[in-house]
């Protein structure tokens, strides 16, 4: 039960991209812990050296075994499952309608810009004239 696999076939791609995400965060943490390591523990000395190494590698096991049981514990396998489902059922905007909507922001942008720009210019002259300054 504890590394049997759970609904395989299904959600395996949001499984696999899901693990190996956090399987490089745990890599990365690996890594900067081996760096901790090496700059507090003499690494000329053998016990030395097998402690940076073993430690970070030992702790990647530990990750690498939590993780192959999660993704496959069935609570989480079917959240997958369901979620690639309803991946599968989204429909993209052209790229056509990307660019015409992304114009549109740009431009809308830009006129806001000059219309606070022209009326922070008539505020200006505005209390500039009634309080002379």
């Amino acid at each position: 039960m504890l590394m049997e696999k759970y609904k395989w076939g299904q959600g395996k791609n949001t499984r696999l991209y899901s693990a190996v995400a956090v399987a490089l965060l745990a890599a990365i943490g690996c890594w900067r812990l081996y760096q901790k390591l090496v700059a507090s523990i003499d690494v000329t000395e053998t016990t030395g050296l097998w402690i940076t190494v073993v430690v970070p590698l030992g702790v990647f096991a530990v990750i690498a075994a939590f993780l192959y049981w999660l993704v496959n514990k069935p609570t989480v396998a079917d959240f997958m499952i369901s979620a690639e489902g309803e991946l599968k059922k989204v429909s993209f905007s052209s790229k056509k309608e990307i660019a015409v909507s992304t114009f549109v922001v740009i431009a809308v942008v830009f006129l806001m810009t000059a219309m606070l720009g022209v009326a922070d210019f008539c505020f200006n002259l505005f209390f500039s004239s009634v309080l002379g300054i």
